[in-house]
């Protein structure tokens, strides 16, 4: 299951993320199979005010282990961390997953809402 981290950075935090840069991304290299994406999330001024992840991890317990060994979550470096779990659908994984998901959701829409 995919899950998308939208993660904020508490005010005045930029020495902590700093000083938990390295150990963070030593954490993601020995995870890498876990991520579709990862990245800051940088301002007009090029200064960076959080970060981005899309995981793919079992189920959500899961992804609270993963976030809760990573170094900049036990850091207490984030002011809100929102999750949204969802799925890929493009890039297709498979092909031909596209299609399938275009006829179901053709399907739906021609099913009348009870």
């Amino acid at each position: 299951m995919e899950f998308i981290l939208y993660c904020i950075d508490k005010p005045q935090r930029a020495d902590l993320r700093r000083k938990v840069r390295v150990p963070h991304l030593e954490y993601l290299a020995g995870r890498q199979q876990v991520f579709r994406y990862g990245g800051p999330l940088v301002d007009d001024a090029g200064v960076v005010r959080g970060s981005l992840m899309i995981v793919s991890v079992a189920d959500r317990a899961a992804l609270d282990l993963h976030m809760r060994a990573d170094p900049f979550f036990a850091a207490d470096l984030f002011e809100t961390i929102t999750v949204w779990a969802s799925r890929q659908v493009v890039p297709e994984r498979e092909p031909g997953a596209l299609q399938v998901e275009l006829a179901e959701q053709r399907r739906l829409a021609q099913t009348p809402a009870a």
